[in-house]
């Protein structure tokens, strides 16, 4: 039977900075596509592990460190970019919606899995790599709600070029972040 690690709230904000540098990261990891001005970055994936491995609670403070530095200027975002026009442009919806999504797979895995040494039979990779899995598709469609809404309000655009602008070019990457996620979730969760 393995031992729940604590930590101390220092350690908690340390591994938040941390998440919210891996975040900048993953988002200057982009590729802008011509007609849509949400580029392809690793942001997601950088969204589910900070909810996956800090939880509810560190995971949305990470996530909220990072959105503050990109808003007062930081170049945190895709295409070393910062400030409140970035957040009140067209893909501000998205990034707002990252503290959501990390929220909510955070909250999912800390009620579906065990944690170590609790129910210890009943865990199985398996089942915490689908759950992993559900968590962050829930997250992601929180991002992709609040993302796409913020867009055609900034854009004037309608529902369905919405869609093919900011969802449909999407899903083939996002599906392969959840899976890669998910994994490393399930591998990570136990160091962490």
């Amino acid at each position: 039977m393995t031992a729940t690690r604590t930590y101390s709230k220092t350690t908690y904000m340390a591994l938040c900075g941390l998440f919210a540098a891996l975040m900048a990261i993953c988002s200057f990891i982009s590729i802008p596509l011509g007609f849509t001005p949400v580029p392809v970055n690793l942001a997601t994936l950088g969204v589910f592990l900070a909810g996956g491995l800090l939880g509810k609670k560190y995971g949305t403070i990470a996530l909220t460190v990072y959105v503050l530095l990109g808003a007062v200027g930081v170049p945190v975002f895709a295409g070393f970019r910062g400030g409140l026009s970035v957040l009140a442009g067209p893909t501000g919806g998205y990034i707002i919606g990252y503290i959501a999504a990390a929220f909510l797979v955070g909250f999912l895995i800390e009620k579906l899995i065990p944690k170590a040494g609790e129910a210890a039979a009943s865990r199985s990779a398996g089942k915490e790599i689908l759950v992993c899995v559900i968590a962050m598709i829930v997250g992601l469609f929180a991002c992709y709600l609040l993302g796409t809404a913020w867009f055609m309000i900034s854009t004037h655009t309608g529902v369905w070029a919405s869609l093919v602008s900011c969802i449909f070019p999407f899903l083939p990457g996002d599906a392969l972040k959840i899976a890669a996620g998910a994994i490393l979730v399930q591998k990570l969760r136990k160091m962490i």
